[in-house]
């Protein structure tokens, strides 16, 4: 005997489970509307009895719905569905439920389960969260909860990042370690600041994505305990091992990285994803760390072994406390005692002979030199004095952000240096600020900017993507610094690019000629669609959109549903 399927809103049909976790379900489902192929996620009916937690938890899916960026899997729809299972009427439980896109691909926690992922793919994956991070922060949302299961590779290698929002909701209705990890699953990628439910921010979504880059390179998380309280113990106060400690074919030049990401302060890791990105950019072809330089960092973002010191302090009180020594003898014997003495006179003595030595005057007085403080000073008159001084000089130019063309930024030897009658002072002059010229950017193709920045002696900074109805994708809107200004020489430069994309509002309920006229005025291109099922209306209204309320491809053609058939 076949089961009709659930259809959700009566317009989503829910179809077979693909996945679930400790507070939701996924579902495949198909958007009877607009006949596409969705991921359908229903709550866990324990937690949706909280009326609190269904608020926040359906803001939280409209502030996600919002966000259209290629590394997030995107929300379409969300609402509340009475739940068949819990009975019918005013018995049965409201559950919340979000509609989101269908993607094909492999969980990352699928992909770390199968050992150690190779460094260019770590980097790669850890590149595309930290480019969904990015994004999300500048539209105010913070995840809280980045995890591999959280995120999905591609069938084509592209990396997704799922669950926006959802994770504020749990974050905000959980008040203590214990409470949180009932509903998460795990404390694994917990950041210092969640364990000790204190505020947090965009720096949290970071250490949790160290963790994640921390297991890539590894295999396995920096800190794992019997229970998830005792994981969050140790994102508090353990210091995790370099990765490439534990795994010896992952670079060394990556561990100050995971390093800084996985630090216990929130100010002492990178300020936002652009810079642990940038992190990672320059990391894979730069050199090594020392075991000196390493040790340094660890000390520096985690302080001295709490384990080390609390050994150190037993180890003290034993030997203060130490009676198994018993004296054998009263005091020193006496012969040490004159022993001592003389050593003393004699360490006297040669003090004495010292002092007269020193303040006897020699001929090495009369060609002796001191170099003297020549900094900022013009480059004549720092000649006039070495000159004076029977020292020769000699003119290097050098570039200088600090002292004024001319002048004197350094010498070599440097100021205090003793030198000989006659000897040649190394005098480098201020040749002026070096500065680049930056060129025109607005207009150009995103690869065109990208290549003008090069040549031009800048460093491309963040590239964001705006909707514009008037240019094509990747066209540059803005830049960060004004064309043909002269700036340092690296000045990282930002970009606004156009997303080729524009907004479409819902137009339901409008006359079918405001709405083809609004459709028009975006950039879009719009189509009439008769119904005769329904009664016809005076002047024709819409009553639906082939696409949903949000971006779309400028220049899409949208039609628009309106009513055709005699009144019932």
């Amino acid at each position: 005997m076949s089961t009709e399927p659930r259809v959700l809103a009566g317009r989503y049909r829910v179809d077979e489970l693909i996945g679930h976790g400790g507070m939701a379900k996924v579902y495949r489902g198909y958007d009877l509307t607009l006949g596409r192929e969705i991921a359908i996620k229903i709550l866990d009916p324990e937690l949706a009895r909280d009326t609190a937690f269904r608020t926040r938890f359906r803001l939280e899916a409209q502030a996600a719905s919002r966000m259209s960026h290629p590394s997030i899997v995107r929300v379409f729809d969300a609402g509340d569905e009475s739940d068949p299972a819990s009975g019918s009427g005013s018995q049965a439980a409201v559950v919340p439920y979000i509609v989101m896109e269908l993607i094909s691909g492999t969980l990352l926690k699928d992909i770390i389960a199968r050992g150690p992922v190779p460094v260019d793919d770590a980097i790669r994956y850890t590149d595309g969260i930290l480019e969904a991070l990015d994004y999300s922060h500048r539209a105010g949302v913070v995840h809280r909860d980045i995890k591999p299961g959280n995120v999905m590779v591609t069938d084509k290698g592209q990396v997704k990042v799922m669950d926006f929002g959802i994770a504020r909701a749990v974050s905000d209705s959980s008040s203590t370690v214990a409470e949180t990890t009932q509903i998460i699953g795990t404390a694994a990628y917990f950041s210092p600041e969640q364990a000790k439910g204190e505020p947090v921010d965009g720096r949290t979504d970071l250490y949790s994505t160290g963790v994640v880059l921390y297991e890539l390179l590894t295999g396995r998380q920096p800190f794992r305990g019997e229970s998830p309280v005792a994981v969050a113990y140790q994102h508090v106060s353990e210091t995790p091992v370099p990765p490439s400690e534990v795994n010896e074919d992952s670079p060394g030049a990556l561990d100050p990285i995971v390093l800084r990401a996985l630090a216990k302060a929130p100010y002492q890791r990178y300020p936002d994803a652009a810079h642990f990105r940038a992190a990672l950019d320059t990391a894979v072809a730069g050199r090594a760390p020392s075991r000196k330089e390493l040790g340094a960092l660890t000390s520096e973002l985690y302080g001295a072994n709490p384990r080390q010191a609390q050994e150190t302090a037993r180890s003290l009180r034993q030997l203060s406390t130490d009676t198994t020594m018993a004296r054998t003898q009263s005091g020193p014997p006496v012969a040490w005692i004159w022993a001592g003495v003389a050593l003393l006179a004699v360490l006297l003595a040669s003090v004495l002979f010292w002092v007269i030595t020193i303040s006897t005057p020699d001929d090495s007085s009369t060609t002796a030199r001191t170099v003297p403080d020549l900094v900022d000073m013009s480059s004549d008159r720092a000649q006039d004095t070495l000159s004076e001084m029977d020292l020769t000089s000699k003119l290097i130019l050098e570039s200088s952000t600090t002292i004024a063309e001319g002048n004197v930024t350094r010498t070599d030897p440097g100021e205090g240096v003793a030198v000989a009658k006659g000897d040649e002072i190394t005098i480098y002059v201020s040749s002026g600020k070096e500065t680049v010229v930056v060129p025109t950017l607005e207009g150009l193709a995103l690869d065109g900017a990208k290549q003008a920045i090069a040549d031009a002696g800048l460093q491309l900074g963040t590239v964001v993507q705006r909707n514009d109805k008037s240019l094509p994708a990747g066209t540059v809107l803005e830049a960060s610094e004004t064309a043909e200004s002269e700036v340092a020489p690296r000045t990282v430069v930002n970009l606004v690019v156009a997303s080729g994309k524009v907004t479409l509002t819902d137009v339901s309920g409008w006359t079918v000629e405001s709405a083809e006229a609004q459709l028009t005025e975006i950039g879009l291109v719009p189509t009439r669609e008769e119904l005769a099922d329904c009664p016809a209306t005076d002047p024709p209204t819409v009553v639906s959109m082939s696409s949903a309320p949000g971006d779309v491809d400028l220049g899409a053609t949208i039609a628009l549903r309106f009513c055709t058939g005699a009144a019932g």
